[in-house]
């Protein structure tokens, strides 16, 4: 696959994938090498230390982030589980500085059951962070309005959710998705949350979305380390079916040899 370029950063692959929930560190060791990834999330919430989790003198699990760090990949940390938009902006500016990135996968979350984010709590933390020096990934759904308010705050990318997170749902609205890519297309795009197979990937991908993100399809896995493989692949199979172009639908049979009329002659 063809390098591609993201907030000024230039990646080897589409495929960015999530870090929680596995196995064991070594699964996820695996798992990440599997996938090929070049960008890999990890939640400030879940390495801090419970009686840390407020503020100063935060403690991070070392062996968690080393290994993390070692793999040489990017590293997007994320403020999930935050349902304030300021709660947020305080994690990203943690996550900033213990894990020396700009870059900040920011979720504001505004309803426990479906983990939709909130739309007026991410436009305002996103406008903050994007003023503070930040490269904003804002999770967000496919409203193509919420969409826009936050391209006009600063945010240069958008990552719009195929599903409710971890429901393994698919892309539940593919119209809304196609639209989107439709009406922004200079826009980076990348899916994320609800993919539950690498089928759902590949029709992402076969949409024209730059890339895919997810977390819980490799993790909930049997074979997490197998399932990463196949994201990999339906990643770049669905990128280069996209770039092939890929034939219309007919209502109708269309013979693929065209019938002349005369026999063959041997």
């Amino acid at each position: 696959m063809k390098p591609f370029a993201i907030a000024d950063t230039l990646l080897e692959s589409r495929f960015f994938l999530g870090t929680a929930g596995y196995p064991s560190p070594k699964v996820l060791q695996d798992a990440i090498t599997a996938s090929g990834a070049s960008v890999i999330t990890v939640g400030l919430k879940r390495q801090l230390t419970p009686s840390a989790s407020g503020g100063a003198g935060a403690a991070l699990d070392n062996s968690f982030f080393q290994m993390l760090k070692d793999s040489g990949l990017h590293l997007l940390p994320n403020t999930a589980g935050c349902k304030t938009g300021r709660e947020a902006i305080t994690l990203a500016q943690m996550a900033r500085e213990i894990f020396g990135t700009h870059w900040i996968k920011l979720e504001v979350i505004g309803d426990d059951y479906t983990l939709q984010p909130d739309p007026i709590e991410l436009i305002l933390a996103a406008e903050e962070l994007a003023k503070d020096g930040f490269e904003v990934f804002p999770y967000c759904t496919d409203d193509l309005v919420t969409c826009r308010r936050l391209l006009d705050v600063g945010c240069r990318l958008l990552m719009p959710w195929g599903a409710p997170i971890g429901s393994g749902q698919g892309l539940t609205n593919p119209h809304g998705l196609r639209i989107l890519r439709a009406r922004l297309p200079d826009v980076p795009l990348i899916v994320d949350a609800g993919i539950g197979s690498p089928m759902d990937a590949v029709q992402a991908m076969q949409m024209g979305y730059d890339a895919v993100l997810l977390n819980s399809a490799v993790s909930q896995a049997h074979e997490p380390v197998k399932m990463a493989e196949a994201f990999k692949l339906a990643v770049q199979a669905g990128r280069l079916g996209f770039e092939a172009g890929i034939m219309a639908r007919q209502d109708m049979a269309v013979p693929s040899t065209q019938v002349t009329g005369r026999p063959f002659l041997l």
